[in-house]
């Protein structure tokens, strides 16, 4: 096997992840730390953050500024997110800084908005649906979780 060859959770090891994914999205709490800023991304120019659009292993999908894989979870809406606490430390909200907003790069033609996190927080959104990251992603191309506890890839 070459060292570069990509070894993906099989048997238990799938199993444990799938078991921290859920407790981590029916954690008892219900904001984020106080500071905490969602994902590095959220700290962009006052003028806004553009989402991408690249080739996944899962198909076309949204990406952040820094590159990596953006997904939806199927319990939000356009006013509300779901996942808040651990969840949201494993799935980190896509947000912005007040005033700001998010736009689409090249192929990217979805509405962009924000909601109000229950931290305060603007999350942003895509055709009325939260952008998450996913902590067990750290390359651009990776989906390490797609279809788990209501999260999917988001489509462009």
């Amino acid at each position: 096997m070459s060292t570069s060859a990509i070894r993906r959770p099989t048997g238990v090891a799938t199993v444990a992840l799938i078991a921290v994914i859920a407790a981590a999205c029916s954690s008892a709490a219900t904001t984020p730390p106080a500071g905490s800023s969602g994902t590095g991304a959220s700290n962009g120019a006052a003028t806004g953050l553009v989402v991408s659009m690249a080739s996944t292993s899962a198909g076309p999908a949204l990406t952040g500024p820094d590159g990596l894989t953006l997904y939806t979870h199927s319990g939000d809406s356009a006013t509300t997110s779901t996942c808040t606490g651990g969840c949201a430390s494993a799935w980190p909200p896509l947000t912005v800084a007040a005033g700001a907003s998010a736009s689409g790069g090249t192929g990217v033609t979805g509405t962009f908005g924000t909601l109000t996190r229950a931290d305060g927080s603007l999350q942003v959104t895509y055709n009325g649906l939260p952008l998450y990251a996913w902590q067990g992603d750290t390359k651009p191309g990776d989906v390490t979780v797609n279809g788990v506890n209501g999260f999917s890839v988001a489509k462009p």
